[in-house]
């Protein structure tokens, strides 16, 4: 029994690492083109890179100016995931604490889910005329209030389960006690929620990060080229060859959104370890 047990086990590892090498070859790739010389990425290309160079960074950022597109996309990243959240926890709360007159509450909440299930490109028209009128367009903005329209109909659907979860005893305990209901939904909901709102947040982050529809139809200069719109111009004819380079980039591209998820990780695993009720 020992025996077949130890053989199941080793079976069982053998399994996982061969998926795991599977799963972790793209990686490993990107990085070795990105590191690799470009001369040795003619003809056959060993899997283990003969010697390191640095040069596919450097023309990336001095020659192509891909500093200033990841500077964008951390602007227009964050930004869009401050209103989503600010805008989409308060609305999730309201719709799962709150009653509404006239049978109001599961309308809105259907018409919430409406705008995530369609897809992005359906506001385009509409945004870009709104845009156009204010005079917003080829700015930062509107890739920014775009990325709001489609992460908050996802953070009030993911949230609503979680507060509505939340024991009600715990926040009539609180109002007892003296506190406001910004103070209740602050220091008390909040915290109990924390590991819901580290999950959205990665997932809101994501998308806007890697958003390109609504930034190749509302940027046109190069000066407001996001991470995927000016990784997406290095794939031209001057450039097709330049595995180097497109390497490169790709590895920049992941790198923010890689620390940001290990990141919301570890907060989404401490919320749940002290997210608990005592007595």
């Amino acid at each position: 029994m020992k025996a077949k047990r130890r053989i199941g086990t080793v079976g069982k590892i053998i399994g996982c690492a061969i998926l795991l090498v599977i799963a972790l070859f793209p990686i490993y790739w990107l990085v070795a083109m990105a590191i690799r010389p470009t001369a040795e990425m003619q003809g056959q290309i060993p899997i283990i890179p003969q010697s390191l160079t640095l040069e596919h960074f450097v023309n990336l950022f001095v020659e192509e100016g891909f500093g200033q597109a990841t500077i964008n996309s951390l602007q227009t990243t964050l930004s869009s995931l401050v209103l989503s959240l600010f805008v989409g926890i308060c609305a999730a709360y309201i719709l799962a604490r709150r009653r509404f007159r006239f049978g109001l509450k599961k309308p809105l909440t259907y018409w919430v889910l409406l705008v995530r299930v369609l897809p992005p490109v359906a506001f385009t028209i509409p945004l870009y005329t709104m845009f156009s009128w204010v005079g917003l367009l080829n700015t930062k903005i509107p890739v920014t209030l775009a990325c709001v329209l489609i992460n908050v109909p996802l953070i009030i659907w993911f949230l609503i389960s979680f507060f509505q979860d939340l024991p009600e005893e715990i926040e009539e305990s609180a109002k007892v006690d003296g506190a406001t209901e910004w103070q209740l939904f602050v220091r008390i909901v909040l915290p109990l929620v924390a590991p819901g709102i580290a999950a959205v947040a990665m997932l809101s982050f994501m998308y806007a990060w890697n958003e390109y529809t609504y930034t190749v139809i509302f940027t046109r200069s190069p000066s407001n080229y996001t991470v995927p719109l000016a990784l997406s111009v290095l794939n031209t004819e001057d450039n097709l060859t330049n595995f180097g380079l497109v390497a490169a980039a790709g590895v920049v591209s992941v790198i923010p959104i890689t620390l940001f998820v290990i990141f919301a990780q570890n907060y989404l695993i401490s919320g749940l370890s002290s997210g608990a009720v005592k007595e």
